[in-house]
């Protein structure tokens, strides 16, 4: 398989203000106006210019992933557990995390957010490792912030774990995952298979650093005693609620048991253990691109390497390394790191935005649109995961594997939102050297849904929701049940492909998305920001499957899409509304947002209406001369309340389609867009 490109230095995005940079051609629309058609044409023409010319010479699209402090923060402090500190990198995530840092004193986890303790205490461990004075004023407001919201000692479980490795807090400061979860089957309450594939590839290798207990090298001798309101060794309720039911009391209680029973276990079934995890991770190192394909397990899995005694120079532990570093993303000035990277993501959401605009005016694709999505749909074709039963297998060991990963290369972790988006490219695109890549994608899709109708983002019927109640998992995002907007994507894809024999299984999911509909019409979105991405996603699958366009969940939502919308024509959607904030408001209108609400009014039917009328004059009103748009504020998750990310593609894909649609059913004369995506 292709790899990541080995360039990781890249210009820094300007922060472009719409006001200033706007084309001359939108600079006096009014906002209730209709966008004129030559306008239309001219703004879809600039967006996918601009997006063409940012696909890699193989066929692909990558953007960067950002995240929140966090990661950078845990990559300083990987050099120092490791003393392979690169000077010049760490002072350049110091720029990074010194210009993050909130107006609060401490470090948010998306734009403007609020103050968050693990992220604050990680920023400010990783700045004074990094050799920031610590009587500097923003050292000075985050330690003051830090101790106002309970000190270090109210973390939460992975930032403590962090903590131990360096000895600034016991290793009882965390729950107690005994490495013997390995040996668990798969019917056990608390066996790791049970959970999600993210939690399974952090947990695996952190077991191990559990049982093994390492002490960071820190050869700086950087300690943070000063973040504590009490001395760690005078802490008593490291493990403490507030708890999301009873179940909480239950399992402090077995906490408190288990970790002094911890230290009779049989040697031999320790050893036993700590060799299954090994096993575990090994056979899913997944070369260059590292355990899962994401930041926490691979950082998990350098240390383990190193805590159990293998060479820097052994191949697993040089390339869990090379791994990790190439999520780096080096911006001149700054550098921060990346959770993951996402290809083949933002290759199928490229693709169809360059597809929706390829037809133009005239309803002819260019010859040279026509070669860049071949090219794109060439590359993915090359990136389908054909002969790797992954862990997903375990609940559907008949199934053949079909499916695409979220980054270049997880191939125990293919993912089911990957695999709907592009297979509606592939099908859309129409080479015939796609048609059994085709159907290895739909029988596997079919073979992913779970007993509810829905679908999950890696595993099937991973819902046993006692498991986020034990004190490990004070995220609250351990298991990956189904959800709207992956159940969504998995409709429009099986509804586009039209095999008659899926209609029962469609109509399961469409079950699953009635019940699942939000009492305000909206729908939850689980993977980007929040129940306009929801209400969109599932809009667009009703579309596809022929759901009639008077079926009350179709009014009622639209319904809610109109009242949404903002005074300049736009959507907005704060990552606040994950944490019991309002449903579909923010302090701005958001480019991607807005496209996502028009898209879903589009796939309702009501293109003429002036709602979508307003929200393409929007879009065509602040982009940028350049063809792009500017977004800052974060549009996607990883787990509500805990994780955000920013999409950097999402400003540029979405705007794209919209418009590109809008201009295409004006053209034509059916409201019905005809395809699921």
């Amino acid at each position: 398989m292709a790899q990541k490109p080995e360039t990781t230095t890249r210009k820094a995005p300007a922060r472009k203000t719409t006001t200033t940079r706007r084309t001359a051609a939108t600079r006096a629309v009014k906002l209730d106006a209709p966008l004129p058609a030559a306008d239309l044409d001219a703004a879809v023409t600039r967006a996918q210019a601009a997006l063409g010319q940012r696909q890699d010479a193989d066929g692909h699209w990558v953007f960067d992933l950002e995240a929140d402090a966090t990661i950078p923060a845990e990559y300083v402090l990987l050099e120092h557990f490791l003393d392979r500190i690169d000077p010049a990198l760490e002072k350049r995530i110091g720029i990074y995390l010194r210009r993050i840092q909130g107006a609060h004193g401490g470090w948010p986890l998306y734009e403007n957010g609020a103050f968050d303790l693990s992220a604050s205490v990680k920023a400010y461990f990783a700045l004074k490792a990094v050799g920031d004075d610590l009587n500097a004023p923003h050292m000075v407001r985050a330690r003051e912030a830090i101790l106002s919201h309970g000190g270090a000692e109210r973390t939460n479980v992975f930032t403590r774990l962090q903590l131990a490795l360096f000895g600034e807090v016991p290793w009882h400061a965390a729950p107690a995952m005994p490495v013997e979860l390995m040996l668990m089957p798969r019917k056990a309450l608390f066996s790791v298979w049970n959970m999600s594939y993210w939690s399974r590839t952090v947990i695996a290798p952190l077991l191990v650093l559990g049982a093994v207990r390492p002490r960071a090298l820190n050869p700086r001798g950087i300690h943070i005693p000063e973040l504590f309101v009490t001395p760690p060794e005078k802490v008593r309720d490291w493990v403490r609620g507030p708890y999301r039911s009873r179940w909480g009391y239950v399992f402090q209680y077995l906490d408190r048991v288990l970790h002094p029973a911890e230290r009779f276990f049989p040697r031999k079934t320790r050893r036993r253990a700590i060799r299954a995890a090994v096993d575990f991770i090994e056979k899913r190192l997944n070369g260059v691109d590292g355990l899962g394909a994401i930041y926490p397990a691979m950082a998990n899995t350098v240390m383990m390497f190193r805590a159990l005694g293998v060479p820097d120079s052994d191949p697993r532990a040089a390339t869990a390394w090379e791994a990790v570093q190439r999520l780096l993303v080096n911006q001149g000035r700054e550098t921060y790191c990346q959770p993951c990277v996402s290809p083949v993501w933002d290759t199928g959401l490229a693709g169809h935005a360059m597809m929706e605009s390829a037809a133009g005016p005239d309803g002819i694709a260019p010859e040279e649109t026509k070669k860049k999505l071949a090219k794109a749909a060439e590359w993915l074709r090359g990136r389908q995961i054909l002969d790797v039963k992954g862990d997903w297998a375990m609940n559907c060991p008949d199934v053949k594997p079909g499916g695409w990963a979220f980054q270049y290369s997880n191939d125990y972790y293919p993912d089911v939102d990957d695999t709907a988006v592009v297979g509606m490219l592939l099908h859309r695109e129409g080479d015939p050297a796609s048609a059994e890549a085709l159907e290895r994608a739909r029988h596997w899709i079919v073979g992913m849904q779970s007993s509810n109708g829905g679908w999950g983002a890696f595993d099937i019927d991973n819902d046993l929701d006692v498991l986020n109640h034990i004190p490990f998992a004070d995220h609250g995002a351990l298991l990956d049940p189904p959800t709207a907007d992956v159940t969504a994507r998995c409709i429009s894809f099986l509804a586009q492909l039209d095999n008659w024999e899926d209609r029962p299984c469609i109509e399961r999911g469409l079950e699953y998305l009635r019940r699942e509909q939000e009492a305000d019409g909206s729908w939850f979105g689980r993977w980007g920001t929040n129940y306009i991405y929801g209400t969109w996603s599932v809009l667009c699958a009703l579309n596809a499957a022929h759901v009639p366009k008077d079926d009350p969940m179709v009014i009622r939502a639209t319904d809610w899409l109109r009242r949404m919308q903002r005074a300049d024509g736009g959507w907005g959607e704060g990552c606040e509304s994950y944490e019991g904030g309002p449903h579909g408001e923010y302090g701005q209108s958001l480019p991607s947002q807005t496209a996502w609400a028009v898209l879903g009014m589009m796939a309702a039917g009501l293109k003429d209406d002036k709602a979508v009328a307003r929200g393409v004059a929007y879009l065509a009103r602040t982009q940028g001369k350049d063809g792009e748009w500017a977004e800052e504020p974060y549009n996607a998750v990883g787990f509500p309340k805990v994780f955000y990310l920013r999409y950097h593609g999402y400003r540029q894909f979405f705007p794209l389609m919209a418009l590109s649609r809008y201009r295409n059913l004006q053209n034509s004369n059916s409201g019905d867009v005809g395809y699921g995506f």
